[in-house]
């Protein structure tokens, strides 16, 4: 198996280009909203978040500098030098295609080789997180990944390093845990994950997740490892539909008992898979600047939140990979708001809250601060 073909599967058919209108180039300066805009005020919810795939860029390059490990896992490409003083925001975070994004975070898990690392990883996303306004998050992170690059890794004592750090934001934000069951590394490891992960729910883990290549390892692969999550408690939700076909969205649903999707983007395709989503109510986790530039994004569908919303199903918007992609979740709702308008974007925020799998008071407090920020912005508007 290809160690970097457990984050995504390859492109396929026309995709959007990035001279697309509304977008911008990773590391590309998004086009910013005036002060006071509603992305900018608005409590912000992360659904579709990897952790590893918010290592800051400087961050990452002392770790490699660290482990003696290169910042390319291989050398598609010449690349220029960076300097971070002279203001490159791409850094080493540079790539052009999948298969360069997948080479560039395979090198970004290598460098993580200590529970420390990971627990500096954590501290500097709630930083940033709370700096953004996020209140609450469902992280994804990927243990059989951490293992792959590091047999001899202390799952445990990692991911208590993790949670230790995501703690230090209460009670400003709220963080819990979806470990990923890696496709690629088919049904027996996707089975141990979950087994070892339903024994870690007193480290705020409330689900598991389904990553990696749904092409070639399909979701009926996985039936067992879900049931066997859902029998100790724990909430699923699943990548569908991103590189995989509408089938793939609905197997999801129907045969892992998904209770959200990570992109879907391909339900668009047919019209019973988007009934589906919509009468069931399955939330669908849009992360727009990640499914442009890994070619997820459907040539006619370039704003795929707008049709889903349009079409009754439920929207939610995220960064997926926010660091490697350039973006934030800031970015994320700007660009949503700029298209879509405000109205849309605090629907897709109320979304969000109701995805959660937070408790009821938890959501009660997110929906108080959501209503605050949205009379604050009005009364400032009228004023």
């Amino acid at each position: 198996m290809s160690p970097t073909s457990y984050r995504t599967a390859p492109p396929r058919g026309d995709r959007l280009t990035y001279d697309e209108p509304g977008f911008a180039p990773a590391g590309a300066e998004a086009g910013r909203m005036a002060p006071g805009s509603l992305a900018e005020r608005i409590p912000k919810i992360h659904l579709h978040c990897h952790l590893e795939g918010t290592l800051r860029p400087a961050t990452f390059v002392e770790l490699a500098d660290k482990r003696g490990v290169p910042l390319r896992y291989r050398p598609v490409s010449a690349r220029p030098p960076f300097d971070f003083a002279q203001g490159d925001r791409g850094g080493p975070y540079q790539f052009e295609g999948l298969q360069e994004f997948l080479f560039l975070f395979a090198a970004v898990s290598r460098s993580l080789r200590e529970p420390d690392d990971y627990a500096r990883m954590a501290r500097e996303f709630v930083e940033d997180a709370l700096a953004q306004g996020v209140i609450y998050g469902e992280l994804f992170v990927s243990p059989s990944v951490w293992t792959f690059f590091n047999p001899g890794l202390d799952v445990r004592a990692t991911m208590e390093a993790v949670v230790t750090e995501l703690r230090r934001a209460r009670p400003r934000a709220i963080f819990k845990l979806l470990p990923d069951l890696t496709r690629n590394f088919g049904e027996a490891s996707a089975m141990e994950t979950a087994r070892a992960m339903a024994t870690m729910t007193d480290l705020d883990v409330v689900g598991v997740s389904l990553g990696g290549d749904e092409v070639h390892f399909p979701a009926r692969l996985f039936v067992e490892p879900f049931a066997y999550a859902r029998a100790q408690g724990l909430h699923c939700v699943a990548h569908a539909g991103e590189a995989g076909e509408a089938a793939s969205v609905r197997d999801a649903v129907e045969l892992l008992h998904a209770e959200r999707i990570g992109h879907g983007i391909h339900a668009l395709d047919d019209p019973s898979t988007i009934e589906l989503l919509a009468t069931r109510r399955i939330p669908l986790e849009i992360c727009p600047t990640s499914n442009r530039l890994t070619g997820a994004a459907l040539t006619d569908h370039p704003h795929p939140y707008v049709d889903f919303d349009r079409l009754g199903c439920m929207v939610t918007i995220d960064g997926d990979d926010p660091a490697l992609f350039g973006t934030s979740i800031t970015r994320e709702y700007e660009l949503v708001e700029s298209i879509a308008g405000p109205a849309a974007l605090e629907r897709y925020v109320r979304n969000a809250i109701e995805a959660t799998f937070a408790a009821p008071v938890e959501k009660q407090a997110m929906r108080a601060q959501l209503e605050q920020a949205v009379a604050e912005l009005h009364e400032r508007s009228s004023s």
